[in-house]
């Protein structure tokens, strides 16, 4: 039982990982986002065209799909860090369920063993008697 603790203790510090690491990507889409903002606000600033200013616009295009990116990524983490929690539950219980399964079952096998042994001695007496 106790390899099962521990084999479930090293799934919740994965998830803990996984949860720091979402945590980790909410700062730096903030980042990016502010990131974003700024290079907004400077091409609003700079309405000079030419190669500057498309530059400043590729970089903030690039910047916007970071975002979308970072965006996708951290719902897709929350999504897999849930799914593995109720996964982690969902075993837990079978678990829990198959070791009260099998403690039945060691007292039906206690039983049966008593009741042969039982058996045995009341055919050795019987043995016994006919002799």
């Amino acid at each position: 039982m106790s390899k099962y603790n521990s084999d479930l203790t090293q799934r919740e510090q994965e998830l803990l990982k996984i949860r720091r690491d979402s945590d980790t990507k909410a700062a730096e889409l903030v980042k990016m986002e502010k990131m974003l903002e700024q290079t907004k606000s400077l091409l609003v600033k700079k309405s000079e065209s030419g190669a500057e200013g498309k530059d400043l616009e590729e970089n903030m295009e690039d910047l916007e799909e970071r975002v979308r990116s970072s965006r996708r990524h951290r719902r897709s983490s929350l999504h897999h860090t849930q799914m593995l929690e109720s996964q982690m539950k969902t075993v837990r219980g079978e678990l829990v369920g198959t070791l009260d399964h099998l403690q039945e079952l060691r007292s039906v096998l206690r039983r049966s063993q008593q009741k042969a042994e039982e058996r045995k001695a009341a055919m050795e007496k019987l043995a016994a008697g006919l002799r």
